[in-house]
């Protein structure tokens, strides 16, 4: 009979499923929950700092925009400019200078374009430089250094005031300034317009005059219609320049003025007529027949 009976088949060994129970299996599941909650709490943390800084940008954008709608009033009253002062001026009125400005009433301080202000300032002939600030809290400063007049430039039939850079401060028509040296032969077209050349022809004859003017008195016209030949007139007698540096030539006669004795100058028949420096190594003397 026992070989009818079906024997029970081993169980094949395999490896040992992982498997725990009781207490062990409790504590693998809280330690999950508990992961799982952490993740939950950082990532609703980092949404709520994300929505927060959005939120606050849109507060702050709102709030500058209802103040700036709201205070805009007041800080126009607050710092509207109510005075404008300008120094530096001797020869020209402070409303020319008011003018250029172009200062609007109501105007706040801190709305002026000080860069704008200057370059319109350094407009007028008079101005060579301008400064331009704000002082609190209603206050346009401005600081100008003025050209000063040099010498009256005859242009064809007109006399110009000029500075020592050759620039045209002003018109003078047929008038003139005696207390000033005249350049003569310079073209009126050019000088208008503050031509680089016309205006170094101008310079030139300036500079010639100050360095006659260092040894006699009295008014010293340039005639400076050739550039390189310069010549200068006082006191009856003329002086010819040639080219290259006008002071090697003037020191030159300075060197051979004590030895001739007509130098007077004092506009009488007799004496110097011209001294002629055009001539390397030389002065040539030319006397009253």
């Amino acid at each position: 009979m026992g070989w009818f009976r079906t024997r029970r088949r081993a169980r094949a060994e395999g490896p040992r499923r992982n498997q725990w129970k009781g207490t062990r299996a409790g504590e693998m599941a809280n330690r999950y929950a508990e992961t799982k909650r952490v993740r939950t709490a950082a990532t609703r943390a980092v949404f709520l700092r994300r929505s927060g800084l959005v939120v606050g940008a849109a507060v702050i954008g709102w709030a500058v925009v209802m103040g700036t709608q709201y205070s805009g009033p007041f800080l126009r009253q607050v710092l509207e400019i109510q005075k404008v002062t300008v120094e530096g001026i001797y020869r020209i009125d402070k409303q020319e200078v008011v003018d250029l400005i172009r200062l609007k009433p109501g105007t706040p301080l801190h709305h002026v374009v000080l860069s704008g202000i200057k370059a319109r300032v350094e407009t007028h002939p008079w101005i060579k430089e301008a400064t331009v600030s704000r002082v609190p809290f209603h206050e346009l400063h401005v600081s100008v250094i003025e050209r000063k007049p040099m010498a009256v430039v005859r242009a064809g039939s007109q006399n110009f005031l000029s500075d020592g850079e050759g620039y045209v401060l002003a018109s003078l028509a047929q008038k003139d300034d005696i207390s000033l040296p005249l350049v003569t032969g310079v073209d009126p077209k050019g000088l208008l317009r503050g031509e680089e050349t016309v205006r170094q022809v101008v310079v030139s004859g300036i500079e010639l005059a100050k360095l006659v003017g260092q040894t006699y008195e009295g008014r010293l016209q340039v005639d400076a219609e050739n550039p390189d030949n310069l010549v200068a007139f006082v006191r009856g007698v003329r002086f010819y320049f040639g080219e290259g540096a006008v002071g090697a030539q003037w020191d030159r006669f300075q060197q051979i003025k004590p030895a001739v004795k007509t130098l007077d100058f004092d506009g009488a028949a007799d004496g110097v007529n011209a001294v002629d420096l055009r001539y390397e190594n030389r002065v040539v003397v030319r006397e009253r027949g």
